[in-house]
């Protein structure tokens, strides 16, 4: 019997992988309290399980983070989400699966950014200012940079249209400046988020937005605007 009975135990260790269990006594890759039966995360089919976990996160997902979650290879969720990408534009959908800022989520389609827009605003105004357009530009391009610097560049006061993009989560504080003491600001990840880049580095050149010359030949030095200025203010206020 006492043979029987140690086959039997040995033989339920084999069949559950118990020698491996956790402290709670529970399979592992089973969550805990789990019902009998339910796959565990590596089991899943792996595209239908990237689709499920992008429709619930609140900014882009690295395929790090992605192939940890799901207990599979980097290399196989990278190659799955490149083939989600391709199918969803191949079928024409709505929506899109893009890499923008380090990470994969999902997006309208630009094909339909009109209905979006219509939904979302429905007769509300909601776009950047001018102003603020500029000073965001100006941080994009000279980052980490302080308020001072970007007045002096703007040539008008920009403390307003800071705060404005400070709490739209457009740019952020970054540290102070080591000579003066001046709080630096850079641009977030929600930034490149809203302009569809991967990283800086994908930002426009300059040169090509630039007036030429002769446009600006008979302004004051005081009257063109430079990205090579000091700290000192100005007494303009943006309207």
């Amino acid at each position: 019997m006492s043979g029987a009975a140690g086959g039997g135990a040995h033989d339920t260790a084999e069949a559950y992988d118990i020698t491996e269990a956790g402290a709670d006594g529970g399979v592992p890759g089973q969550r805990p309290g789990a019902p009998a039966g339910t796959p565990v995360v590596a089991e899943l089919e792996l595209k239908p399980a990237l689709e499920a976990v992008l429709m619930v996160v609140d900014e882009p997902a690295t395929e790090e983070h992605l192939a940890r979650v799901l207990e599979r290879p980097r290399r196989a969720v990278a190659l799955a989400l490149r083939e989600l990408s391709d199918d969803y534009t191949r079928q024409g959908r709505g929506f899109d699966l893009r890499l923008v800022a380090g990470g994969w989520r999902f997006y309208s389609r630009a094909a339909y950014a009109d209905a979006v827009e219509s939904f979302v605003l429905d007769g509300q105004q909601a776009r950047l200012t001018q102003a603020a357009l500029e000073t965001l530009a100006v941080v994009a391009y000279r980052q980490p940079v302080s308020r001072s610097r970007v007045s002096a560049v703007r040539g008008v006061n920009c403390d307003g249209v800071m705060r404005t993009l400070l709490q739209r989560g457009l740019v952020e504080e970054a540290g102070t400046e080591p000579e003066t003491g001046a709080i630096l600001y850079r641009t977030t990840t929600y930034f490149l988020e809203r302009m569809g880049l991967r990283g800086l580095d994908e930002l426009p050149e300059l040169a090509p937005f630039l007036p030429e010359a002769d446009a600006v030949e008979g302004d004051s030095a005081e009257g063109i605007p430079s990205f090579d200025v000091d700290d000192s203010g100005d007494s303009q206020t943006d309207h």
